[in-house]
């Protein structure tokens, strides 16, 4: 009995150093993790998981230094098995933590709440995944030394792999859709095609990538539903990233007027309208015709903004502004169906009709110009861009 009463002492003390001393460290940690992140996180995601695989293998020592009037024992060796398991599921525990706390530190580089983020979002989108594919790996290999600690599954061991090629072709049948996904997430992670907080257009719907995985994609749509999606189909489908470079786009409101339109008066009401919004970043303000059959004339109005969100708002009020400008001072230019009754060489009435209103004339310096391939430096690099490398800008102009 005193035997046992000085291994249950012996282990209790060992746990008691080992927490003693884990404490110290903690203590220590803190400190120093004023001036240092890496300490920082080291204190708050390691300390548990190191307390814990410190005080498990302190006391797994303990028992089997203090156990040794009951070598034979059939207790003594279902306790130190149950120790080695604990120790095992401690330390993988522990080396999870700390590569939490070195992916943490290197995400703590990277700010994604700064207007250019791109960088910033492909190394997080990477991390995040390596994050979730370690510890799966960490949990497998775990899984996988404490099973190989049980002698009747290393008896079987040559039984497995005699069997390997044919458990190994029925595994690859069963788990094609899965390994597809996980390695179409890493191919994502890597290819820098899609990025957490990357805005989409997938299966007609306007969103921005929410949680990014090895084995789906969460895309939170405009009106805050969430479509989800497994990560093939971004490797296999078409889709549109809209900030796969830049978040800055282009974005266009059209209209059907009739002929009489003027359409510089209508060019320069539009100027003065982007001009006077903060929604418009200032680098894209065109109007043109971009079709004139049917008895009516399509103009366009391509305006740009600094995100898909302004652009969205900014195109809404292009169309409500200038369609209430048509209605209260180009009332002629409203889309109508003629027939027409008489000499073609006689005036029509609708001709003659004015305006309410006649808008102010910008000055010819300020006219603005109606090019979207030239006319300015933005419009000068993105014709630069659409022109092959054949063809130089000035022959093709």
């Amino acid at each position: 009995m005193q035997n046992y009463f000085t291994t249950v002492v012996a282990a209790l003390a060992a746990a008691a150093i080992a927490l003693f001393a884990v404490a110290v460290a903690h203590r220590l940690t803190g400190r120093l993790g004023r001036r240092s992140l890496l300490m920082t996180e080291l204190t708050e995601h390691a300390h548990r998981p190191f307390q814990v695989a410190a005080t498990v293998l302190a006391v797994q020592f303990a028992v089997r230094l203090g156990t040794g009037y009951a070598a034979d024992a059939r207790w003594r060796q279902v306790a130190l098995h149950a120790l080695v398991l604990a120790v095992i599921t401690a330390v993988a525990w522990l080396v999870a933590s700390l590569l939490v706390v070195v992916e943490d530190v290197a995400l703590a580089r990277f700010r994604v709440d700064v207007p250019d983020n791109r960088h910033a979002r492909r190394v997080r989108t990477q991390v995040v995944l390596l994050r979730r594919l370690t510890i799966a790996v960490t949990v497998v290999l775990t899984v996988g030394v404490m099973l190989m600690t049980f002698p009747s599954v290393r008896g079987v061991g040559a039984g497995v792999l005699t069997s390997a090629g044919v458990v190994g072709v029925v595994a690859a049948l069963a788990a094609q859709s899965l390994l597809g996904n996980v390695l179409a997430g890493l191919q994502l992670a890597f290819s820098d095609a899609v990025r957490l907080d990357d805005v989409v257009v997938v299966e007609g719907e306007w969103g921005r990538i929410e949680e990014l995985t090895l084995s789906y994609v969460v895309v939170q749509i405009w009106d805050d539903r969430r479509l989800i999606l497994p990560t093939s189909y971004f490797t296999s489908t078409p889709f549109q990233n809209w900030t796969r470079t830049e978040a800055a786009v282009l974005g266009t409101a059209e209209f059907d007027v009739d002929w009489s339109v003027d359409v510089q008066a209508m060019r320069e009401e539009l100027r003065r309208l982007v001009e006077g919004s903060d929604l418009w970043d200032g680098r894209v303000c065109v109007l043109q015709v971009t079709d004139a059959t049917g008895g009516l004339v399509k103009v366009r109005a391509l305006v740009s903004a600094a995100d898909a969100g302004s652009l969205w708002d900014l195109r809404c009020l292009v169309r409500e502004h200038l369609v209430g400008w048509v209605r209260d001072h180009r009332p002629t230019a409203l889309p109508r169906m003629r027939a027409e009754v008489g000499d073609a060489a006689g005036a029509l009435p609708w001709q003659s009709v004015a305006p309410r209103r006649p808008a102010r004339r910008l000055p010819e310096a300020d006219v603005p110009d109606a090019r979207l391939f030239g006319g300015s430096e933005d419009g000068d690099a993105r014709s630069e861009t659409f022109v092959g490398p054949e063809e130089p800008v000035e022959a093709r102009r």
